[in-house]
């Protein structure tokens, strides 16, 4: 038996010495110290040897693996430590050499844009509610005073998941959730992502933003709907900005409409940008019609309101003179970097 570990000690030693590379040396390992290994084989046959002789053979055993392990992890480290100095030859940092830069990415204007409508209306009170994109037909027009008979409808070209589904086209499917909680008084906006089939154009996306408010309170006017409009045009554009009102009509709104502003390039004296009108229209607005509010459980006697939308890349592009729509939408870091 001492000839044979001493056989199995001498092979172990000559492996380790022949190994040049790390699992090289774990394979010496497995062989003679794994489950299946020679040494191991040995203990197994420990049955085999006479009782008054075990104790000297179990030793000579555990001597023969503390020289095999002591002399692996000696090779092995020292392998580590060979590797580790070619890599840090090979991996020499110059650190007189210019750092690398990082290209970071800007904010979009629609960001930006965003940022601020929000900031104004927050500085008025009202809180930002938002709202799934994927909308049950039932608040996308129902609920909103558009029946699936309304002519409405036939402007609105609707991306139908079927036919109670669909990608929503407006905002206010957020507000009529809010006012269905039932929680008054109501303050809040509602920007977000909306979807129509619109071929891509200077003007036209099927996918843009829309900022929608609304309003609802005891003894709300059509003044409070001016006078908060008018306040916002002045924050967004100048405190020298004029706003008038065109009559209009909106199945969610009665009376409805539409919100000019002076224009901020030629302070109204006409120009390329105003199409020589001196005014530019920004936004759709009205009193909440009764419907609604009926629709909604919230008493059209007691409680009214208003509500307006306005599109957050229309605010864009008039806020920073933007010409084509479709350059909001290439991410273009050289055309960002201008906002």
């Amino acid at each position: 038996m001492r000839e044979k570990l001493e056989q199995i000690r001498n092979e172990a030693l000559k492996r380790i010495e022949e190994a040049g590379a790390l699992d090289v040396l774990n394979d010496v390992r497995v062989s003679f110290l794994g489950k299946k290994g020679a040494l191991t084989a040995v203990l197994k046959g420990m049955k085999d040897v006479a009782p008054e002789d075990r104790p000297k053979v179990g030793q000579l055993v555990n001597e023969t693996r503390e020289e095999i392990e002591r002399v692996l992890d000696e090779a092995r480290k020292k392998m580590e430590q060979i590797i580790r100095e070619q890599q840090m030859k090979a991996e020499v940092i110059d650190v007189t050499l210019p750092a690398e830069k990082r290209v970071l990415g800007h904010r979009h204007p629609n960001t930006i844009a965003l940022e601020e409508v929000e900031r104004i209306f927050i500085g008025m009170g009202y809180e930002v509610v938002e709202g799934p994109e994927v909308e049950k037909d039932y608040y996308n027009f129902e609920v909103l005073n558009i029946p699936a008979d309304h002519p409405a409808r036939d402007e609105q070209d609707t991306f139908y998941v079927n036919d109670k589904i669909l990608l929503r086209t407006q905002t206010s499917p957020v507000q009529a959730r809010v006012m269905e909680q039932g929680r008054l008084p109501i303050r809040m906006i509602a920007p977000g992502r909306v979807f129509r089939s619109d071929e891509v154009d200077a003007t036209h996306s099927p996918s843009f933003h829309q900022i929608e408010g609304l309003v609802v309170d005891k003894n709300i006017t059509l003044a409070d709907l001016k006078g908060t409009l008018a306040e916002f045009a002045k924050e967004m554009f100048g405190a020298d900005t004029k706003v008038k009102f065109r009559p209009h009509h909106f199945p969610f709104t009665e009376p409805s409409a539409e919100m000019d502003m002076s224009c901020f390039k030629c302070k109204g004296a006409g120009c390329r940008f105003c199409k020589g009108s001196g005014w530019i229209e920004i936004l759709g607005c009205g009193m909440v019609h009764p419907r609604v509010f009926e629709m909604c459980g919230i008493d059209p006697k007691e409680y009214t309101g208003f509500a307006f939308g306005m599109g957050l890349e229309r605010i864009s592009l008039l806020k920073y003179e933007i010409d084509d729509m479709r350059l909001l939408y290439e991410n273009d870091v050289r055309f960002l970097k201008q906002f």
